[in-house]
């Protein structure tokens, strides 16, 4: 029987073809915020011109200046911060408890419930937004912070994302805690929170970036303009006659900062979490 080895001129070739193709992702995937930074540092009196050029025509670094005096973009940057991240302690804690009771726990009706859970990710929110708001508007929770992270509290994707991870976690453990006369809760504050970093790193920045780029909760609960969001903001921006694009593309950069800076402290959990979870 005979085996053949690939040559190191073949392995190369297959390497540079790998990072051409990763390459040519990365281009793809970068080219819309390149865009939204060429069109906010142009000239407004060259936004619609007949040679449409990929690079800058001109430096007007003055457009992010005017942008942020023309509209109360710090305002909505707050509102969208104090959603986001109460809405990432609120659902990232909900979301580690359900899943590890699925993961962890034998109870009647146990996998019904999680299949029932599961449903729920086909279920579009525009469907429920109607019954939504008049739960919300019930509760008196109308244009407040609450009105919009409330109906969204606990996300199936991520109850389902960390029961996939809590599996991976040795019984073992638990029941060895357990024997030791650890309460549940002690467990799982100091067994399972420690060995699941990965996924709760996952859980941070998805759950952030539905938060921060959500726009139907926010537009249906919220009618007072001192209570908008960044995203619900930039829908202002657009004129019913004339459009200033340079404003428009301006704060929708500065709108990219904080997601930038949540994957950068998070990115290597990221891939571990999404890893752990069997999600490829």
């Amino acid at each position: 029987m005979m085996v053949t080895t690939s040559s190191p001129a073949k392995k190369r070739l297959e390497t540079m073809g790998l990072w051409l193709l990763m390459a040519f992702g990365a281009v793809v995937m970068i080219f819309p915020i390149y865009w939204m930074f060429v069109t906010a540092v142009r000239p407004k009196d060259q936004i619609f011109i007949a040679d449409v050029s990929l690079l800058p025509t001109g430096w007007v670094w003055q457009n992010f200046a005017d942008a942020l005096a023309h509209m109360p973009f710090l305002h909505w940057f707050w509102n969208s911060t104090v959603i986001a991240v109460v809405a990432v302690a609120i659902t990232v804690t909900i979301n580690l408890l359900c899943g590890y009771a699925f993961a962890k726990f034998r109870f009647a009706g146990r996998d019904v419930l999680f299949l029932a859970v599961l449903s729920a990710l086909m279920i579009p929110v525009q469907v429920i937004i109607v019954p939504l708001f008049f739960v919300v508007s019930d509760l008196g929770l109308l244009n407040s912070y609450w009105g919009v992270i409330l109906p969204r509290a606990a996300e199936a994707f991520g109850i389902f994302m960390v029961r996939q991870f809590m599996v991976s976690i040795p019984d073992e453990l638990i029941e060895a805690a357990r024997l030791d006369g650890a309460s549940e809760l002690t467990i799982f504050r100091r067994i399972v929170l420690p060995l699941s970093k990965p996924i709760i790193a996952v859980l941070i920045i998805f759950t952030f970036m539905w938060r921060w780029n959500d726009f139907v909760m926010p537009l249906v609960m919220l009618t007072d303009q001192d209570m908008y969001t960044v995203q619900l903001g930039l829908n202002l921006l657009k004129g019913q006659y004339n459009t200033e694009w340079t404003d428009i593309m301006s704060i929708a950069l500065l709108s990219l900062v904080p997601m930038l800076v949540i994957f950068v402290f998070f990115q290597r959990q990221l891939i571990q979490g999404i890893a752990g979870t069997g999600l490829k």
